[in-house]
């Protein structure tokens, strides 16, 4: 399980379920159920965050819960 806050919601116009991950630019999935949408988010921040290292990129601290959303 994954540090970084992931926000959950509906989407109508994609008819699923959205987790986006703000601490990590563009990452971000969905699923036809929350389980599936947080399954497949996990998937997305394991990727991103071994592509970020391939580049030699910095990865940010997960910061936890943020103050805004």
């Amino acid at each position: 399980m994954t540090q970084y806050e992931i926000i959950l919601y509906w989407s109508n116009e994609d008819k699923a379920f959205i987790a986006e991950v703000p601490e990590l630019a563009g990452c971000a999935a969905d699923g036809v159920t929350r389980q599936e949408a947080l399954g497949n988010v996990e998937t997305v921040i394991a990727e991103w965050l071994e592509t970020t290292q391939e580049l030699r990129r910095s990865i940010p601290e997960p910061k936890g819960r943020l103050l805004f959303a």
